[in-house]
C-alpha cells in the first residue's frame, strides 16, 4: 500500500486531502451542532471567505457529506446539514480537533525549541 501508484493509495490520498482540508474540518465541526444557513456558517467560521465556503460546501455536497435544502421563500432559504455519512465523519473530525486543542501548547513549545536550535546552528 506504500506504492503511490497503487489505486488504494490514490483513493485514500484523494479522500484524505478532501476531508483533511482545514475548511472541511471546520464546516463538519460546525454542522455537527445542527443544520445552519450559509451566513450562520460564515459567522461561526469568520476566517473563511465566501468563495472558499461556497466551494467547500459544494464539494462536501458532491461527496455526500453535506445536504443542501432549499426552501422556496422570498428570499429563498438554504440550509446545510450533515448527511448520515457526514455524521459518521463528525466523530473522527471532532477527535482530531480535540487532539489539536489538547496539544497546541506542546506543539508550539516543540516548534520554538526546533527553531531556536536551527538559529544556533546557523550562527
Amino acid at each position: 500500500m506504500k506504492d503511490p501508484s497503487n489505486p488504494i493509495c490514490r483513493t485514500i490520498s484523494t479522500l484524505l486531502s478532501r476531508i483533511g482540508d482545514k475548511w472541511t474540518v471546520l464546516v463538519v465541526e460546525t454542522l455537527g451542532q445542527g443544520p445552519k444557513r450559509f451566513n450562520e456558517l460564515r459567522r461561526e467560521i469568520p476566517s473563511v471567505s465566501q468563495r472558499m465556503l461556497t466551494l467547500t460546501l459544494r464539494n462536501l455536497e458532491r461527496d455526500g457529506i453535506v445536504s443542501r435544502k432549499v426552501t422556496p421563500t422570498i428570499p429563498p432559504r438554504v440550509d446545510y446539514a450533515l448527511t448520515d455519512l457526514g455524521r459518521s465523519l463528525h466523530g473522527p473530525v471532532g477527535a482530531l480537533s480535540q487532539w489539536a486543542l489538547d496539544h497546541v501548547e506542546a506543539i508550539h513549545s516543540a516548534q520554538a525549541q526546533f527553531d531556536s536550535a536551527r538559529e544556533e546552528q546557523a550562527a
